[in-house]
């Protein structure tokens, strides 16, 4: 790889301002001054240091989004903020995208990367992999909801896979319900319409998890981290 390639991959920032470094002799490649921008460089093997710190090359990145309502899950919108509006100038320099899709009003885990094939095998119907839920719901979801999203929901144009409902609260006031919904698929509006083939209505959705990841609490709406080793882990054995 160019050494100008892999200062800007690092974060160091743009081909020119990295090749204007170099010039000022600022970077060291394996403890030498280098100024070549068209250096060949191994990033696994050679050491590249800026002002005292080893720079790291990274081929994916993989972020953890608390994604708030109002905001889309796409790369780029004419009309609305998207998911990677809310990530860091390096997310959209390695083109980072959304794997999967949460609607618009729909808020909670959202997992980005340019990891192509792990995307891939986490949205694979073949996977199984498993997105929890919680909703509020307008109407109270009964044992027969129940049976039904065991069965497997049928809507108009795609019958869906067996799915868990869990019944977490119940007000008889307002008739309304909390529930955890389970599902391995992720069709367009699929928990709402799998609410409403019920004759309730979803009025808040949140996503909680997404096979081994988990809505941290410590994230408010909209902020967002890397993944922790512990998790990264988690999901690249999905790549097995």
């Amino acid at each position: 790889m160019r050494l100008d390639k892999f200062l800007v991959e690092a974060g160091l920032g743009s081909r020119t301002e990295v090749k204007a470094l170099l010039k000022k002799k600022l970077v060291m490649v394996n403890g030498k001054p280098e100024s070549q921008a068209k250096l060949q460089i191994d990033p696994n093997k050679d050491q590249v240091t800026y002002q005292g710190q080893e720079l790291v090359y990274e081929e994916f990145l993989y972020y953890l989004l608390n994604k708030p309502q109002g905001v889309v899950s796409a790369t780029e919108d004419q009309l609305h903020q998207t998911v990677l509006d809310l990530l860091d100038e390096t997310a959209r320099r390695k083109s980072v995208f959304p794997v999967g899709r949460l609607d618009k009003d729909t808020h909670g885990l959202l997992l980005l990367t340019n990891d192509g094939d792990l995307a891939h095998r986490l949205l694979s119907p073949k996977k199984h992999v498993n997105k929890v839920y919680e909703a509020e719901v307008d109407g109270i979801m009964m044992e027969q909801d129940i049976e039904a999203f065991a069965q497997g929901i049928s809507l108009s144009d795609h019958q869906c896979q067996p799915a868990k409902l869990e019944i977490l609260a119940i007000n008889t006031e307002a008739n309304t319900c909390r529930v955890r919904i389970t599902i391995k698929e992720g069709k367009f509006h699929q928990v709402k319409r799998m609410v409403l083939a019920c004759g309730k209505e979803v009025t808040d959705l949140q996503r909680l998890s997404m096979g081994p990841l988990h809505l941290d609490p410590q994230l408010a709406l909209g902020d967002f981290r890397r993944l922790n080793e512990d998790e990264l882990q988690s999901l690249l054995k999905l790549k097995v």
